[in-house]
């Protein structure tokens, strides 16, 4: 059975995520560099998942202020997709935002798997809307802290 790890990157490994999200964002979906790579990564606590010790997927957490935290760019190498693998990078970063006292949640999820985020109890508030040509939805959670 495969094993899969989930952790808080240490900066000298960020160029994994690059590739990752690269891989993910750009290749696949045509989204721009500038738009993935915004500039606020050296602010976020990165995500790093591995199965069976290769890594395969990435998210990072932003902290919006001291109430809010926002999961930003969950990517999942096709090769790796459908084990579960984005699911325990979600509970992985819920439970870290959880360990910092932030009550709320947020994410701009592609509309396509608002389905995962529904299973982790986030709400969906608000209308489909176009953020790099593919639709979104805002979805929230309180975090018991």
């Amino acid at each position: 059975m495969s094993e899969i790890t989930v952790k808080v990157l240490d900066r000298e490994e960020f160029a994994v995520i690059e590739n990752i999200r690269k891989r993910v964002f750009q290749d696949e979906q045509g989204v721009e560099v500038k738009l993935d790579f915004d500039g606020k990564d050296e602010f976020c606590q990165q995500l790093i998942a591995y199965l069976d010790c290769v890594a395969v997927g990435t998210a990072r957490i932003r902290y919006l202020d001291e109430k809010t935290a926002k999961i930003e760019r969950l990517a999942v190498l096709s090769s790796a997709r459908g084990k579960g693998i984005a699911k325990k990078i979600m509970v992985h970063a819920l439970e870290v935002i959880a360990s910092e006292n932030i009550p709320e949640v947020m994410l701009n999820a592609q509309e396509y798997i608002k389905g995962l985020y529904l299973q982790l109890g986030f709400e969906q508030v608000g209308t489909v809307f176009q953020e790099a040509g593919i639709p979104h939805v805002k979805m929230i959670k309180s975090l018991k802290v």
